[in-house]
Protein backbone atom coordinates (compact mmCIF):
# COMPACT_ATOMS: atom_id res chain seq x y z
CA UNK A 1 0.00 0.00 0.00
CA UNK A 2 1.45 3.34 -1.05
CA UNK A 3 2.02 5.96 1.64
CA UNK A 4 1.84 8.80 -0.85
CA UNK A 5 -1.09 11.07 -0.08
CA UNK A 6 -3.44 12.16 -2.83
CA UNK A 7 -3.37 15.94 -3.52
CA UNK A 8 -6.08 17.87 -1.75
CA UNK A 9 -8.37 19.50 -4.31
CA UNK A 10 -8.41 23.30 -3.96
CA UNK A 11 -10.28 26.11 -5.64
CA UNK A 12 -9.93 29.84 -5.77
CA UNK A 13 -11.92 31.95 -3.35
CA UNK A 14 -13.59 35.29 -4.07
CA UNK A 15 -13.74 37.66 -1.08
CA UNK A 16 -14.87 41.22 -0.54
CA UNK A 17 -12.51 43.54 1.30
CA UNK A 18 -14.69 46.43 2.42
CA UNK A 19 -16.67 48.54 2.46
CA UNK A 20 -17.30 47.70 6.13
CA UNK A 21 -13.67 47.17 6.99
CA UNK A 22 -11.13 49.27 8.90
CA UNK A 23 -8.73 49.37 5.95
CA UNK A 24 -11.32 50.66 3.47
CA UNK A 25 -12.99 53.02 6.00
CA UNK A 26 -16.52 52.22 4.87
CA UNK A 27 -16.09 53.80 1.44
CA UNK A 28 -14.32 51.28 -0.82
CA UNK A 29 -15.06 47.73 -1.95
CA UNK A 30 -12.26 45.60 -3.34
CA UNK A 31 -13.31 42.23 -4.73
CA UNK A 32 -10.38 39.81 -4.80
CA UNK A 33 -10.03 36.35 -6.26
CA UNK A 34 -7.57 34.56 -3.99
CA UNK A 35 -5.36 31.55 -4.48
CA UNK A 36 -4.48 30.97 -0.86
CA UNK A 37 -3.45 34.45 0.25
CA UNK A 38 -2.29 35.55 -3.19
CA UNK A 39 -4.50 37.96 -5.12
CA UNK A 40 -5.03 36.50 -8.59
CA UNK A 41 -7.52 39.08 -9.83
CA UNK A 42 -9.18 42.12 -8.32
CA UNK A 43 -11.75 44.80 -9.06
CA UNK A 44 -12.48 48.02 -7.21
CA UNK A 45 -15.87 49.59 -6.65
CA UNK A 46 -16.47 53.17 -5.56
CA UNK A 47 -19.51 55.31 -4.88
CA UNK A 48 -20.18 54.64 -1.20
CA UNK A 49 -19.72 58.30 -0.27
CA UNK A 50 -21.19 59.94 -3.35
CA UNK A 51 -22.44 63.45 -2.51
CA UNK A 52 -23.11 64.90 -5.95
CA UNK A 53 -20.59 67.71 -5.64
CA UNK A 54 -20.71 68.58 -9.33
CA UNK A 55 -24.51 68.73 -9.53
CA UNK A 56 -24.71 70.69 -6.26
CA UNK A 57 -22.28 73.24 -7.65
CA UNK A 58 -24.48 73.86 -10.68
CA UNK A 59 -27.33 75.08 -8.49
CA UNK A 60 -25.59 77.81 -6.48
CA UNK A 61 -23.54 80.96 -7.07
CA UNK A 62 -19.84 80.54 -7.78
CA UNK A 63 -19.05 82.00 -4.35
CA UNK A 64 -21.27 79.44 -2.63
CA UNK A 65 -19.34 76.51 -4.10
CA UNK A 66 -16.35 77.35 -1.88
CA UNK A 67 -17.56 75.37 1.19
CA UNK A 68 -18.51 72.41 -1.03
CA UNK A 69 -14.98 72.13 -2.40
CA UNK A 70 -13.52 71.73 1.06
CA UNK A 71 -15.48 68.50 1.51
CA UNK A 72 -13.56 66.91 -1.38
CA UNK A 73 -10.13 66.22 0.06
CA UNK A 74 -11.05 66.88 3.66
CA UNK A 75 -7.49 66.16 4.87
CA UNK A 76 -6.21 69.39 3.29
CA UNK A 77 -9.46 71.28 2.63
CA UNK A 78 -8.12 74.80 2.01
CA UNK A 79 -6.19 73.57 -1.02
CA UNK A 80 -9.48 72.77 -2.72
CA UNK A 81 -11.14 76.12 -2.02
CA UNK A 82 -8.00 78.02 -3.02
CA UNK A 83 -8.01 76.08 -6.30
CA UNK A 84 -11.70 76.80 -6.97
CA UNK A 85 -11.26 80.53 -6.36
CA UNK A 86 -8.25 80.54 -8.66
CA UNK A 87 -10.26 78.83 -11.40
CA UNK A 88 -13.10 81.36 -11.20
CA UNK A 89 -10.64 84.25 -11.13
CA UNK A 90 -9.21 83.03 -14.43
CA UNK A 91 -12.72 82.95 -15.85
CA UNK A 92 -13.30 86.53 -14.71
CA UNK A 93 -9.90 87.75 -15.88
CA UNK A 94 -8.88 89.01 -12.45
CA UNK A 95 -5.95 88.26 -10.17
CA UNK A 96 -5.78 88.15 -6.39
CA UNK A 97 -3.48 90.76 -4.78
CA UNK A 98 0.13 89.69 -4.09
CA UNK A 99 -0.44 89.40 -0.34
CA UNK A 100 -3.48 87.20 -0.86
CA UNK A 101 -1.49 84.98 -3.22
CA UNK A 102 1.23 84.57 -0.61
CA UNK A 103 -1.38 83.67 2.01
CA UNK A 104 -2.82 81.10 -0.40
CA UNK A 105 0.63 79.57 -0.81
CA UNK A 106 1.06 79.42 2.96
CA UNK A 107 -2.35 77.93 3.70
CA UNK A 108 -2.12 75.44 0.82
CA UNK A 109 1.29 74.19 1.94
CA UNK A 110 -0.06 73.88 5.49
CA UNK A 111 -2.83 71.78 3.96
CA UNK A 112 -0.26 69.62 2.16
CA UNK A 113 1.51 69.00 5.47
CA UNK A 114 -1.71 68.07 7.30
CA UNK A 115 -2.75 65.77 4.44
CA UNK A 116 0.60 63.97 4.37
CA UNK A 117 0.58 63.67 8.17
CA UNK A 118 -2.78 61.90 8.11
CA UNK A 119 -1.77 59.72 5.15
CA UNK A 120 1.41 58.48 6.81
CA UNK A 121 -0.22 58.17 10.24
CA UNK A 122 -3.09 56.02 8.95
CA UNK A 123 -0.71 53.98 6.81
CA UNK A 124 1.51 53.13 9.78
CA UNK A 125 -1.51 52.24 11.91
CA UNK A 126 -2.65 49.83 9.19
CA UNK A 127 0.83 48.29 9.41
CA UNK A 128 0.55 48.01 13.19
CA UNK A 129 2.64 51.00 14.25
CA UNK A 130 0.56 53.21 16.54
CA UNK A 131 3.36 55.39 17.97
CA UNK A 132 3.94 57.12 14.63
CA UNK A 133 0.25 58.02 14.51
CA UNK A 134 0.49 60.14 17.66
CA UNK A 135 3.55 62.03 16.46
CA UNK A 136 1.96 62.91 13.13
CA UNK A 137 -1.60 63.63 14.25
CA UNK A 138 -0.39 65.77 17.14
CA UNK A 139 1.47 67.99 14.68
CA UNK A 140 -1.59 68.13 12.43
CA UNK A 141 -3.62 69.37 15.40
CA UNK A 142 -1.19 72.23 15.81
CA UNK A 143 -1.72 73.18 12.17
CA UNK A 144 -5.48 73.11 12.73
CA UNK A 145 -5.06 75.37 15.75
CA UNK A 146 -3.35 77.90 13.48
CA UNK A 147 -6.19 77.67 10.96
CA UNK A 148 -8.63 78.32 13.78
CA UNK A 149 -6.73 81.41 14.87
CA UNK A 150 -6.57 82.62 11.26
CA UNK A 151 -10.26 82.41 10.42
CA UNK A 152 -12.24 80.78 13.23
CA UNK A 153 -12.52 77.28 11.77
CA UNK A 154 -10.22 74.29 12.02
CA UNK A 155 -10.87 71.99 9.07
CA UNK A 156 -13.54 73.34 6.72
CA UNK A 157 -12.21 76.85 6.95
CA UNK A 158 -14.21 78.61 4.19
CA UNK A 159 -11.35 81.12 4.18
CA UNK A 160 -10.50 81.81 0.51
CA UNK A 161 -12.63 84.12 -1.60
CA UNK A 162 -12.90 84.74 -5.32
CA UNK A 163 -10.46 87.61 -5.67
CA UNK A 164 -8.41 86.94 -2.55
CA UNK A 165 -9.04 85.74 1.00
CA UNK A 166 -11.67 86.73 3.52
CA UNK A 167 -9.36 88.06 6.24
CA UNK A 168 -5.77 89.18 6.68
CA UNK A 169 -3.51 87.28 9.05
CA UNK A 170 -3.92 88.25 12.74
CA UNK A 171 -1.11 90.04 14.56
CA UNK A 172 1.65 87.61 15.46
CA UNK A 173 0.14 84.73 13.48
CA UNK A 174 2.99 84.46 10.98
CA UNK A 175 5.55 84.25 13.79
CA UNK A 176 3.56 81.50 15.46
CA UNK A 177 3.54 79.66 12.16
CA UNK A 178 7.31 80.12 11.87
CA UNK A 179 7.80 78.51 15.29
CA UNK A 180 5.63 75.56 14.28
CA UNK A 181 7.68 75.13 11.12
CA UNK A 182 10.79 74.98 13.30
CA UNK A 183 9.18 72.06 15.15
CA UNK A 184 8.41 70.15 11.95
CA UNK A 185 12.00 69.03 11.34
CA UNK A 186 12.53 67.27 14.71
CA UNK A 187 9.06 65.68 14.47
CA UNK A 188 9.85 64.20 11.06
CA UNK A 189 13.23 63.06 12.36
CA UNK A 190 11.54 61.25 15.26
CA UNK A 191 9.11 59.42 12.98
CA UNK A 192 11.83 58.54 10.49
CA UNK A 193 13.90 57.18 13.37
CA UNK A 194 11.06 54.83 14.24
CA UNK A 195 10.61 53.44 10.74
CA UNK A 196 13.79 53.95 8.69
CA UNK A 197 15.42 50.70 9.86
CA UNK A 198 12.35 48.96 11.23
CA UNK A 199 12.45 45.45 9.78
CA UNK A 200 8.64 45.08 9.84
CA UNK A 201 8.11 48.34 7.96
CA UNK A 202 10.78 47.53 5.39
CA UNK A 203 9.51 43.99 4.77
CA UNK A 204 5.93 45.19 4.46
CA UNK A 205 6.64 48.07 2.07
CA UNK A 206 9.86 47.70 0.06
CA UNK A 207 9.20 46.13 -3.32
CA UNK A 208 5.49 45.83 -2.44
CA UNK A 209 2.88 46.69 -5.10
CA UNK A 210 5.15 48.75 -7.36
CA UNK A 211 3.96 50.52 -10.49
CA UNK A 212 6.12 51.40 -13.47
CA UNK A 213 6.47 54.85 -14.98
CA UNK A 214 4.68 53.72 -18.13
CA UNK A 215 1.70 52.29 -16.25
CA UNK A 216 1.52 55.31 -13.96
CA UNK A 217 1.33 57.63 -16.96
CA UNK A 218 -1.20 55.44 -18.74
CA UNK A 219 -3.50 55.55 -15.73
CA UNK A 220 -3.12 59.34 -15.44
CA UNK A 221 -1.49 59.20 -12.02
CA UNK A 222 -0.08 62.46 -10.65
CA UNK A 223 1.30 63.77 -7.39
CA UNK A 224 3.37 61.68 -4.95
CA UNK A 225 2.27 58.40 -6.56
CA UNK A 226 3.71 59.50 -9.91
CA UNK A 227 6.81 61.15 -8.47
CA UNK A 228 7.58 57.95 -6.55
CA UNK A 229 8.25 56.32 -9.94
CA UNK A 230 10.88 58.94 -10.77
CA UNK A 231 8.86 61.40 -12.90
CA UNK A 232 9.36 64.98 -11.59
CA UNK A 233 5.94 66.35 -12.58
CA UNK A 234 4.62 69.07 -10.28
CA UNK A 235 2.28 71.84 -11.42
CA UNK A 236 3.91 74.27 -9.01
CA UNK A 237 6.99 74.02 -11.22
CA UNK A 238 5.71 73.25 -14.73
CA UNK A 239 2.72 75.62 -14.58
CA UNK A 240 3.44 78.06 -11.73
CA UNK A 241 0.65 80.01 -10.04
CA UNK A 242 0.46 82.35 -7.01
CA UNK A 243 4.15 83.14 -7.49
CA UNK A 244 5.41 79.60 -6.89
CA UNK A 245 8.15 80.29 -9.43
CA UNK A 246 9.60 82.81 -6.95
CA UNK A 247 10.14 80.18 -4.24
CA UNK A 248 13.18 77.95 -4.01
CA UNK A 249 12.10 74.32 -3.51
CA UNK A 250 12.72 70.92 -5.04
CA UNK A 251 10.40 68.45 -6.75
CA UNK A 252 11.24 65.28 -4.84
CA UNK A 253 11.26 61.97 -6.71
CA UNK A 254 12.09 58.38 -5.90
CA UNK A 255 12.82 55.45 -8.18
CA UNK A 256 10.99 52.24 -7.35
CA UNK A 257 7.34 53.32 -7.35
CA UNK A 258 6.60 50.87 -4.52
CA UNK A 259 4.73 51.29 -1.25
CA UNK A 260 7.85 52.35 0.62
CA UNK A 261 8.68 55.12 -1.84
CA UNK A 262 5.10 56.41 -1.87
CA UNK A 263 5.15 56.69 1.93
CA UNK A 264 8.62 58.15 2.41
CA UNK A 265 8.29 60.63 -0.44
CA UNK A 266 5.55 62.37 1.53
CA UNK A 267 8.01 63.02 4.37
CA UNK A 268 10.37 64.62 1.85
CA UNK A 269 7.51 66.75 0.52
CA UNK A 270 6.60 67.99 4.00
CA UNK A 271 10.14 69.31 4.33
CA UNK A 272 9.77 71.13 1.02
CA UNK A 273 6.42 72.60 2.12
CA UNK A 274 8.14 73.85 5.27
CA UNK A 275 10.78 75.43 3.08
CA UNK A 276 8.17 77.20 0.96
CA UNK A 277 6.22 78.46 3.97
CA UNK A 278 9.30 79.98 5.61
CA UNK A 279 10.20 81.78 2.38
CA UNK A 280 6.63 83.05 2.04
CA UNK A 281 6.66 84.36 5.61
CA UNK A 282 9.91 86.22 4.97
CA UNK A 283 8.82 87.73 1.67
CA UNK A 284 5.08 88.32 2.15
CA UNK A 285 4.21 91.78 0.82
CA UNK A 286 2.01 94.37 2.48
CA UNK A 287 -1.24 95.44 0.89
CA UNK A 288 -4.86 94.34 0.53
CA UNK A 289 -5.98 90.71 0.64
CA UNK A 290 -8.96 91.20 -1.67
CA UNK A 291 -9.18 92.51 -5.22
CA UNK A 292 -10.58 96.02 -5.60
CA UNK A 293 -13.45 95.13 -7.92
CA UNK A 294 -17.08 95.87 -6.95
CA UNK A 295 -18.28 93.07 -9.25
CA UNK A 296 -16.52 90.53 -7.03
CA UNK A 297 -15.61 91.99 -3.63
CA UNK A 298 -18.16 92.87 -0.97
CA UNK A 299 -17.89 96.54 0.03
CA UNK A 300 -16.60 97.52 3.44
CA UNK A 301 -19.29 97.58 6.13
CA UNK A 302 -18.89 101.33 6.62
CA UNK A 303 -19.94 101.83 3.00
CA UNK A 304 -22.82 99.39 3.32
CA UNK A 305 -24.20 101.12 6.42
CA UNK A 306 -23.59 104.71 5.36
CA UNK A 307 -23.83 104.98 1.56
CA UNK A 308 -26.51 104.02 -0.92
CA UNK A 309 -23.89 102.83 -3.44
CA UNK A 310 -22.31 100.48 -0.90
CA UNK A 311 -25.70 99.09 0.13
CA UNK A 312 -26.74 98.46 -3.48
CA UNK A 313 -23.38 96.84 -4.27
CA UNK A 314 -23.70 94.55 -1.25
CA UNK A 315 -27.29 93.67 -2.16
CA UNK A 316 -26.41 92.86 -5.78
CA UNK A 317 -23.55 90.55 -4.86
CA UNK A 318 -25.46 88.71 -2.13
CA UNK A 319 -28.76 88.35 -4.01
CA UNK A 320 -27.62 88.10 -7.64
CA UNK A 321 -24.02 86.85 -7.44
CA UNK A 322 -21.27 87.54 -9.95
CA UNK A 323 -21.87 87.00 -13.66
CA UNK A 324 -19.03 85.06 -15.27
CA UNK A 325 -18.28 85.38 -19.00
CA UNK A 326 -19.65 82.52 -21.07
CA UNK A 327 -17.18 79.84 -22.14
CA UNK A 328 -15.41 76.64 -21.17
CA UNK A 329 -12.52 76.76 -18.74
CA UNK A 330 -10.07 74.33 -17.14
CA UNK A 331 -7.83 75.25 -14.26
CA UNK A 332 -5.50 72.99 -12.29
CA UNK A 333 -3.32 73.27 -9.20
CA UNK A 334 -1.05 70.81 -7.39
CA UNK A 335 -3.12 69.21 -4.66
CA UNK A 336 -1.79 66.89 -1.97
CA UNK A 337 -2.44 63.82 -4.13
CA UNK A 338 -1.71 65.32 -7.55
CA UNK A 339 -3.37 67.44 -10.20
CA UNK A 340 -6.60 68.93 -8.87
CA UNK A 341 -8.50 70.36 -11.82
CA UNK A 342 -11.83 72.12 -12.28
CA UNK A 343 -13.51 72.07 -15.69
CA UNK A 344 -16.26 74.69 -15.70
CA UNK A 345 -18.76 75.71 -18.37
CA UNK A 346 -20.32 79.16 -17.92
CA UNK A 347 -23.45 80.38 -19.69
CA UNK A 348 -22.73 83.96 -18.65
CA UNK A 349 -24.75 83.85 -15.45
CA UNK A 350 -23.85 83.81 -11.74
CA UNK A 351 -24.07 80.00 -11.47
CA UNK A 352 -21.91 77.38 -13.22
CA UNK A 353 -23.75 75.71 -16.09
CA UNK A 354 -21.61 72.58 -15.74
CA UNK A 355 -18.87 71.62 -13.30
CA UNK A 356 -16.54 68.68 -13.57
CA UNK A 357 -13.68 67.98 -11.19
CA UNK A 358 -10.50 66.14 -12.09
CA UNK A 359 -9.78 64.46 -8.74
CA UNK A 360 -6.27 63.00 -8.45
CA UNK A 361 -7.52 60.18 -6.21
CA UNK A 362 -9.75 58.85 -9.00
CA UNK A 363 -6.82 58.28 -11.37
CA UNK A 364 -4.54 56.98 -8.65
CA UNK A 365 -7.14 54.50 -7.41
CA UNK A 366 -7.91 53.35 -10.95
CA UNK A 367 -4.41 51.88 -11.05
CA UNK A 368 -4.87 49.99 -7.79
CA UNK A 369 -6.08 46.62 -9.20
CA UNK A 370 -3.08 46.33 -11.48
CA UNK A 371 -0.81 47.18 -8.53
CA UNK A 372 -2.11 44.50 -6.19
CA UNK A 373 -2.64 41.59 -8.60
CA UNK A 374 -0.06 38.94 -7.76
CA UNK A 375 0.51 40.33 -4.26
CA UNK A 376 -0.63 39.04 -0.88
CA UNK A 377 -3.76 40.23 0.93
CA UNK A 378 -1.59 41.91 3.58
CA UNK A 379 0.22 43.82 0.82
CA UNK A 380 -3.11 45.28 -0.30
CA UNK A 381 -3.51 46.91 3.12
CA UNK A 382 -0.10 48.58 3.00
CA UNK A 383 -0.44 49.69 -0.64
CA UNK A 384 -3.92 51.17 -0.23
CA UNK A 385 -2.74 53.52 2.50
CA UNK A 386 0.26 54.58 0.44
CA UNK A 387 -1.85 55.95 -2.44
CA UNK A 388 -3.94 57.94 0.07
CA UNK A 389 -7.44 57.54 -1.32
CA UNK A 390 -9.67 60.33 0.03
CA UNK A 391 -13.23 59.15 -0.53
CA UNK A 392 -14.79 62.62 -0.62
CA UNK A 393 -12.61 63.48 -3.59
CA UNK A 394 -12.86 60.05 -5.20
CA UNK A 395 -16.67 59.88 -5.14
CA UNK A 396 -17.22 63.67 -5.11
Amino acid sequence: MSSKLAPIPTEKLVVNIGPSHPVTHGTLRIQCELDGETIVRSACEIGYLHRGFEKQSEGVFYEHVIPYTERLNYMGPVQNSNAWCYAVEQMLGIEAPPRAQAIRVITSEMGRITDHCVCAAANFVDLGGLTNFWYLVRYRERMLDLYEELCGARMMVNYPRIGGVSLDTPDGWLEKLRKEMEQLEPMLADVRGLVARNRIVLDRTQGVCPISQEDALNFGMTGPCLRATGIPYDLRKVQPYWGYDQYDFEVITRENGDTYDRIMLRFDEMEQSRRIILQAIDSIPDGPVMVDDPKVALPHKDLVYNTMEGLINHFKLVMHGTDVPAGEYYSATEGSNGELGFYIISDGGPKPYRVRIRPPCFMNYSAFPSMINGSMVADLVAALGSINVIAGELDR
